[in-house]
């Protein structure tokens, strides 16, 4: 009898719970990602996605809060209804007194004092030195590695969204920029990647001109992308504890088997205070025992990821697979504490490793102590790429929709050398890609490492220039050299500058080489995409505090950003201005 009035029982506590969906937008009606829909005095909540739509488990009575950086706390009673809308106003008033609560995966992070909260303090990036205008009589050559990683925008985001202080070398435009598509032609001759040049008249400075270049990678359909032998490395020690770490990791992984074939195969290796194979290598259609596996990970322990590193290797080129995908990925917060700590003894083992033909994906999870300087230089060296999870949103994304950029390489060690034609350029500056930066002599160097490009994915540069004649503040002027003649006037005076590309195929050995040319007579008004990725660059540099900003602020990093909007799908570029506009509110209060 008592089971029988247990079960009763259960019974009407489960029918109180039900399924809560809803939109949240602003007073614009454009959707609101990465809003916290909390049951009030619980810690259960989720965040909106993309299209600021939620779904949360609710019982009538519960009070749903909703809340945001930047706008006033709603709060909606749960009734009978299953779907709660919200509309939220922007509060630019009282956030230095909010507590800001921020809900990644499920985590719940609170702070209170400030507009920013300063937890990156034990969180780690490269040091940065912003590009400077160039002279081109002294330097006609500017030569760099692409960077095809996305990790330096999803990383501001989640910062912005937590109202946390960004450190300056945080900030690496290029990943800004790289993160977001563009309207680039597919390729459509030999090489497996196009090339398209844009030039217009900077918006930020009148005294200087923009140049952009865009490659677009070729797409191979999954069903063309060769057998992928995987070894997925991931961290369990006891830092991966978190919700938005481990948790967060375990999910993405799941949602990533769900992308496998019957002739892909998974190993899985694991380490905290040492590593252990939890997976032998298993077909890609035996998902249910992948996500097993992956199911049964807990956190706890010590990390010795140099160990790890090694027996992933080491499993991958014992299963290697000739003309295939191979690769090793790694996820984890970067902190290293056991065995190989250091960055550069970390790069130093993956660039060994590298030679057996296996590639790195390196993903980041976390926050407080997440080690992007770390992940950057391992993914750099293990011909690999670089993204940092912030979300379930993020992680379907990279590991969903972008599955076969992310892991399957058409390019190996691409460079780009440009040229500028002294009779139409005075000076230049390359905006980003500080970090990726080479000798001139590399170009030419087949054993010179370099980036990779993932099918389909697209990676743009910029420049900025100033034409002859022009009396900018930014050129620091040097005299004429003494044994060098002024170059005189030739037949390619018509010409701007020269792009060089170099590539290699995946499993190649020696470069390809393409060129291209840019004409003075090129230059139109800023195209739907030049707008909006020269919105990414002012608001980059804004972030850096750069003298190159020429003092234009967010409200013209907005016009453009709205200029350059365009269709936005996905609502990717909406997400964008919706983050500037936060930074801006908060920005203002910091200096009242």
């Amino acid at each position: 009898m008592r089971i029988f009035y247990f079960l009763i029982f259960a019974f009407c506590l489960n029918i109180q719970a039900k399924t809560i969906t809803g939109t949240v937008t602003d007073a614009e009606n454009q959707p609101v990602p990465g809003v916290n829909v909390i049951i009030k005095g619980t810690s259960n909540g989720v965040t909106t996605d993309f299209d600021g739509k939620y779904s949360i488990e609710a019982k009538e009575g519960d009070v749903l809060a909703f809340s945001f950086v930047g706008f006033k706390t709603k709060e909606k009673k749960v009734g009978k209804e299953t779907e709660i809308n919200v509309v939220l106003e922007p509060d630019s008033s009282n956030l230095e007194e909010v507590v800001v609560t921020g809900y990644s995966a499920g985590i719940r992070i609170r702070g209170v004092s400030s507009i920013r909260t300063p937890i990156t303090a034990n969180e780690s990036y490269k040091e940065i030195e912003e590009n400077n205008f160039k002279l081109v009589k002294a330097s006609p050559l500017c030569t760099f590695s692409i960077d095809v990683d996305k990790a330096g925008y999803s990383n501001i985001r989640r910062m912005i969204n937590n109202g946390i202080e960004i450190p300056k070398d945080a900030v690496k435009i290029e990943e800004m920029i790289n993160y977001f598509d563009y309207d680039y032609e597919q390729p459509g001759g030999d090489h497996p990647f196009s090339i398209q040049t844009e030039y217009a008249q900077t918006p930020w400075n009148p005294d200087t001109k923009l140049v952009k270049i865009g490659i677009q990678g070729k797409e191979v359909p999954m069903e063309n992308v060769p057998a992928s032998n995987l070894v997925f490395l991931l961290d369990v020690s006891g830092s991966m504890h978190a919700p938005n770490k481990l948790p967060l990791l375990k999910s993405a992984f799941k949602l990533l088997t769900q992308q496998l074939r019957e002739q892909d195969k998974v190993s899985i290796v694991v380490y905290a205070g040492a590593a252990g194979v939890v997976l032998e290598p298993t077909s890609g259609d035996q998902k249910i025992k992948i996500e097993e596996a992956i199911g049964k990970l807990s956190a706890g322990g010590s990390t010795a990821g140099g160990q790890g590193i090694e027996l992933a290797y080491k499993i991958a080129s014992e299963n290697f697979i000739e003309g295939g995908n191979n690769r090793v990925i790694l996820a984890t917060d970067g902190d290293f504490n056991v065995g190989l700590q250091s960055d550069n003894a970390m790069k130093d083992l993956i660039e060994k490793k590298r030679e057996s033909g296996v590639f790195l994906t390196a993903l980041g999870f976390g926050m407080g102590n997440y080690k992007d300087s770390k992940l950057e230089s391992l993914a750099q060296a293990g011909n690999g790429n670089h993204a940092y999870i912030d979300s379930m949103q993020e992680a379907r994304r990279i590991l969903g929709t972008e599955f076969g950029g992310t892991l399957y390489t058409i390019a190996k060690d691409v460079k780009i050398q440009v040229e500028f034609n002294p009779e139409n350029v005075e000076a230049y500056r390359l905006i980003g890609y500080e970090n990726r930066l080479l000798n001139d002599e590399d170009f030419n160097n087949d054993e010179k490492d370099a980036g990779e490009l993932g099918s389909g994915h697209n990676v743009t540069a910029v420049y900025e220039i100033i034409p002859p004649g022009v009396k900018s503040k930014f050129l620091k002027n040097i005299d004429d050299y003494k044994y060098i003649k002024q170059v005189p006037k030739t037949k390619n005076s018509d010409e701007l500058l020269t792009i060089k590309f170099r590539y290699k195929e995946p499993d190649g050995k020696k470069s390809k080489l393409i060129e291209e040319v840019v004409y003075t007579a090129s230059e139109k008004e800023l195209s739907e995409d030049f707008n909006f990725i020269s919105a990414l660059a002012l608001f980059g540099m804004n972030l850096r505090d750069s003298e190159y900003s020429n003092g234009k602020d967010s409200s013209m990093v907005i016009d453009l950003a709205e200029s350059g909007r365009g269709e936005d799908e996905e609502g990717y570029r909406a997400e964008f201005i919706r983050l500037v506009k936060s930074y801006s509110n908060m920005d203002h209060l910091t200096e009242k």
